[in-house]
């Protein structure tokens, strides 16, 4: 990557440099989440060639995942902050110099020339310039004396009361990583040898670097699609067989409907967004896999009754921050609440679905417990005859001791750090009264 993003200092990466400037505006002062920003029509990226675009999005995302180190390396050299564009291309320009090693003078260059051609910064060429000659000589010191982002307060204070502070400092080592490609295989070990990846022990194919998914070898013939390896799990533990009936509720964008449908079952996807689900029909059509695919809303939706049931909740994402550095900087404490609440009436509903002997698996991509743990011991509450399946749990492949508790199973993105860590999520198995 930091190979790719040296071009983008260079004159001829100027309209991805631009881009990311603006999506950096539109999440860190317009609250707009970065994949909205990313699509949107007219937006930062609008006309951009593929490369650009992509280039555009990794730098923002580098930015965003780097912004408390950023935001220490620049504070000795303003005085007071400059206006939101001028700050965030003084950000994005601390980045590439700081961290992706960029060649100093084509960085400062840039910049310069970036606020020289916006009418909203040509006055401030000279700040630009100035504040980022002094950081290419005293930056790459400061940077390197930084600890990892800090998360914002309202979530810190959540994972410290649930996993302790040293968890939650290593929780944020793992965000600063990112996340390496992974991918569910129709056929895991011959993909990984044809592809130079790491089979991992749940079955995932993992790959380092920087790749282009659609260029891979078996794309075309719909081998493989990309699912981090936590995401993978939980249509592993549904272990659907051929000719069973599966509801697999808030699919989009439909990674687990795919693997039911791998597995031979018949498969109901139901996601209220219709936009969302785009790229499950894209899907579909690339794997030659089938699926009834609905678009409505899961709690007003008449449905029938299923041999097995996957609700992926709508949550926080809070287990997805080393994928999508935005959400601190766009999810608010406020959320939670109304989240817990849509939570326990899908849990409800969904169970509804299942036939006597069936079975329910609910995940999360959340690190938070009122996400996960909190709403499965109230479903047992209010639930007789419930219970959770520990012996299907136990049966995963690949677990490692402490993952495991009594109400699931619980991932966290420090998990697996010398492999490239793994996404946070909760993850159960229920069975009701047959």
């Amino acid at each position: 990557m930091a190979q790719e993003d040296r071009k983008s200092a260079a004159p001829g990466g100027q309209a991805a440099r631009k881009a990311a400037v603006g999506l950096l505006v539109a999440v860190l002062e317009e609250g707009q989440l970065l994949a909205a920003a990313v699509d949107a029509e007219g937006g930062p990226l609008a006309g951009l060639a593929p490369d650009d675009r992509a280039r555009a999005q990794r730098l923002a995302s580098e930015t965003l995942r780097h912004l408390g180190p950023t935001d220490a390396v620049l504070k000795p050299f303003v005085r007071k902050p400059p206006p939101p564009a001028a700050r965030n291309l003084l950000r994005l320009s601390v980045v590439e110099l700081c961290h992706l090693g960029a060649a100093a003078h084509g960085v400062v260059d840039s910049a310069v020339s970036l606020a020289g051609s916006d009418p909203a910064t040509a006055r401030l060429k000279g700040l630009v310039n100035a504040v980022l000659r002094r950081v290419a000589e005293d930056g790459p010191e400061i940077w390197a004396r930084q600890q990892a982002q800090r998360l914002p307060n309202w979530l810190r204070g959540r994972l410290q009361s649930a996993y302790g502070g040293k968890v939650t400092a290593a929780i944020e080592v793992a965000h600063a990583v990112g996340a390496p490609l992974d991918l569910t295989a129709r056929e895991a070990a011959a993909l990984a040898e044809t592809l130079g990846g790491d089979l991992q022990p749940t079955g995932s194919v993992r790959l380092k670097g920087s790749r282009q998914v659609s260029g891979l070898p078996g794309y075309d013939t719909g081998a493989f699609w990309v699912q981090d390896a936590a995401a993978a799990l939980p249509a592993r533990l549904l272990a659907a067989k051929p000719g069973e009936t599966v509801l697999d509720l808030c699919a989009a964008p439909g990674g687990k409907t795919l693997q039911l449908a791998a597995a031979g079952a018949s498969v109901t996807a139901l996601d209220a967004s219709e936009s969302r689900l785009r790229r499950l029909h894209d899907n579909l059509r690339r794997t030659g896999l089938g699926a009834e695919v609905v678009v409505a809303d899961a709690l007003a939706w008449e449905g029938g009754a299923y041999d097995a049931v996957l609700l992926d909740a709508p949550c926080s994402a809070t287990g997805t921050i080393r994928r999508h550095p935005d959400l601190p900087f766009v999810k608010q404490s406020s959320d939670i609440r109304g989240l817990a609440d849509l939570q326990r009436q899908m849990l409800d509903r969904a169970l509804a679905w299942v036939k006597p002997g069936g079975r329910l698996v609910y995940c999360t991509c959340s690190l938070l417990p009122e996400e996960g743990e909190d709403q499965i011991a109230g479903l047992l509450e209010r639930t007789p005859g419930l219970r959770v399946d520990h012996d299907g749990l136990n049966a995963l492949p690949g677990l490692e001791p402490g993952w495991l508790g009594p109400l699931g199973l619980r991932l966290r993105p420090d998990y697996w750090a010398e492999r490239g860590g793994m996404d946070g999520f909760f993850i159960t198995l229920l069975r009701p009264e047959a």
